[in-house]
């Protein structure tokens, strides 16, 4: 499975690789980016079938990134792993086509419970 993880921080690129590994998932084929800018080009180059994304980064946000691939008709599965995991943001997320969010500080079970289908 191609894995692309967006995150603007690459010490929180690296945790979540590493939380990847933890729960069993195939890490081989991880590509990462820093934004939703180099995320958006990442997809339409390497054809991820999962993608990580942070909410809040700079010049594209998770959220722009998400209506992006939405306006291009590519739907890739697309959780976000974020800071603010209010109602309202999950409820938006989910709206936009989001499978799942993940709050930070997340957990070895909080990665299981989203991502167990994808183990």
């Amino acid at each position: 499975m191609k894995i692309l993880v967006v995150d603007d921080s690459a010490a929180m690129r690296m945790m979540v690789k590493r939380m990847l590994r933890m729960i069993g998932m195939d890490v081989s084929d991880i590509v990462e980016a820093s934004d939703g800018v180099e995320g958006l080009e990442a997809v339409r180059e390497e054809e991820p079938d999962l993608v990580l994304s942070d909410w809040n980064m700079p010049n594209m946000t998770g959220m722009q990134f998400l209506e992006a691939l939405t306006e291009e008709d590519i739907k890739p599965n697309f959780g976000f792993i974020t800071t603010e995991a209010s109602a309202e943001m999950k409820s938006q997320a989910m709206a936009a086509g989001a499978e799942f969010l993940i709050s930070k500080p997340f957990t070895e079970s909080s990665f299981e419970e989203a991502l167990g289908k994808y183990i």
